[in-house]
């Protein structure tokens, strides 16, 4: 029988040489994060970690070692009866936990003795993590940006998606941050990931990038939600050449109120909105955005939040870059035939870059 594998490094090349990647850690480890494409096959699950951790600090290490022992082998038996039951005697399974340590040997022990080619990833989930913040927060970003901007309402969002469907390389920040990147921005029945879990699906979209090929991206402060923007992407938006998209505030008012329906449908949401802003609205203003609420008349409290907040936090970012758009696009309407018509004015200025 082969020894077990130990690899160093968690760099994609690497790991693509295995068929299934098994992150052994508790469900609610994966849930923070895991390595791309890992399969949470626990053999310990979060309620019985915290049983054995407590055991082994409070009362035995040999009681907790012993129930730990226990679990681990219940719960790599039942996997081995379901997930595992169709494996080829082929496949090649990378196996890890949070430190590389006792439960992924557990996992891999048994199934390199069942006679799967396994390997074990040192350091475990750690070692990629290390990776994941030394490319994002020390190197530089691999690809070059081409910003999309434009204030708030100018359908920037559905543009990139337009421009993917065009064949341009585009990276959706916010739908990796799970947030439309305002105060309003939070979707309904949909948490933001954890840092880490943004982060490492940040990298992953980055890695599949040609780069070789400009990538469009939206230009977004360097918080999306509560999710920051890690340093090597921040910098590379910083100094990437911008294209503005220009519309009246009415036309970005209709727009918003079709494109946030789930905010306006709900007005605890709004309210606690209006919390947060950093101007607070005087009694008198709130009083009246809640009439307008009441009254149904939303596009009137799109373009009063506007004129109060987006508008003059956008101006200020602009004059703190001091850098001019390499191109404007100035719109009447934002419909889906006006999105369309600056997607492909957008594709030609990028084509050319």
């Amino acid at each position: 029988m082969q020894p077990i594998q130990v690899l160093e490094t968690a760099d994609a090349d690497t790991t693509a040489a295995f068929d299934v990647i098994v992150d052994v850690r508790s469900p609610g480890e994966f849930a923070e994060d895991h390595m791309p494409g890992a399969r949470n096959l626990p053999v310990l699950d979060d309620a019985q970690r915290a049983e054995v951790g407590t055991i082994y600090v409070q009362e035995s290490r040999f009681r907790a070692n012993r129930l730990g022992a226990a679990y681990v082998a219940e719960n790599i038996a039942h996997h081995l009866r379901t997930a595992m039951d169709d494996w080829a005697p082929t496949t090649r399974p990378l196996i890890y936990c949070w430190r590389g340590g006792n439960r992924s040997n557990a996992m891999a022990t048994i199934l390199q003795r069942v006679g799967w080619p396994t390997a074990v990833l040192h350091g475990g989930y750690r070692t990629y993590r290390r990776q994941v913040q030394d490319e994002l927060y020390e190197q530089a970003c691999p690809v070059r940006f081409v910003l999309l901007d434009g204030d708030t309402g100018s359908a920037k969002t559905e543009i990139l998606a337009r421009l993917a469907e065009r064949g341009l390389q585009v990276l959706d920040l916010e739908d990796l941050a799970g947030h439309r990147g305002s105060l309003f921005g939070g979707l309904a029945g949909r948490q933001q990931p954890s840092q880490k879990m943004f982060e490492s699906r940040l990298l992953t979209a980055l890695k599949a990038f040609d780069p070789s090929r400009p990538v469009v991206v939206e230009a977004e402060s360097s918080k999306i939600g509560d999710r920051m923007t890690p340093p090597a992407v921040w910098r590379a938006m910083q100094t990437a050449p911008r294209i503005e998209i220009v519309a009246p505030r009415a036309a970005r008012a209709r727009y918003l109120v079709s494109a946030y329906a789930d905010i306006i449908a709900d007005t605890d949401r709004l309210e606690a909105a209006f919390a947060r802003l950093p101007i607070p609205p005087s009694p008198a203003r709130l009083e009246a955005w809640r009439g307008l609420i009441g009254a149904g008349d939303f596009e009137t409290l799109a373009s009063a939040l506007m004129e109060l907040h987006y508008d003059p936090a956008y101006a200020r970012g602009r004059r703190k870059d001091g850098r001019q758009a390499i191109a404007q696009i100035a719109v009447d309407a934002l419909d889906q035939a006006t999105q369309s018509a600056v997607a492909d004015q957008v594709a030609g200025l990028v084509s050319g870059l």
